[in-house]
C-alpha cells in the first residue's frame, strides 16, 4: 500500500525558522495546523494541536480501523523544496518498540491525507510511494 507522499506548495512556511523549533529544519507547524484543519471540516477526528520531532511535525487521527499518526517534513530542494509525509499505525510504546507502527495502516485512512491533499489548489505534484515496511498490498491510484 502506498502510505508515504511527497509533493509541493509555496503556502506553508519554509524560511524563517520560529524559537519554538528543535532544529531550525522543523518547517511545517502551519501545514500539519492546516492538514488537521481539512480532516476536522472531512468529519475525521484529530489531535487538537500537532507535535514536533527533531526533523518535522505529526499529528494523530482516527479512522473507523483505528488511530494513526501522520508524520511531515520539508526538504530543501531547487528551485522549489518538497514536503513529506508518511502514515504510521498508532501502537503505543510497546508496539513502536517493536516496530508495529508500519504495520496494519488501514486504507481509510491513507484515502483521508490523499483527500485533504488532493482536492487543495495550494498542493502540487502530489504523489504516493509504497512504503519500504509495507509493500503489497492495495495502491492509491
Amino acid at each position: 500500500m502506498r502510505t508515504e507522499a511527497s509533493f509541493r506548495s509555496s503556502a506553508f512556511n519554509t524560511s524563517e525558522v520560529r524559537d519554538y523549533f528543535i532544529n531550525d529544519c522543523c518547517f511545517g507547524d502551519d501545514l500539519a495546523k492546516w492538514m488537521i484543519s481539512r480532516l476536522r471540516q472531512a468529519g475525521v477526528a484529530t489531535n487538537d494541536e500537532p507535535g514536533q520531532e527533531d526533523f518535522g511535525w505529526y499529528f494523530e487521527f482516527t479512522v473507523p480501523a483505528g488511530k494513526h499518526c501522520c508524520i511531515l517534513g520539508y526538504q530543501e530542494d531547487e528551485p522549489e523544496g518538497v514536503w513529506h509525509l508518511w502514515l504510521e499505525r498508532s501502537r503505543g510504546v510497546l508496539g513502536s518498540l517493536l516496530g508495529r507502527r508500519g504495520h496494519g495502516i488501514d486504507e481509510e485512512a491513507v484515502r483521508a491525507i490523499n483527500h485533504a491533499l488532493a482536492s487543495a489548489p495550494e498542493i502540487r505534484d502530489l504523489a504516493w510511494e509504497t512504503s519500504r515496511e509495507s509493500a503489497g498490498g492495495p495502491t492509491m491510484d
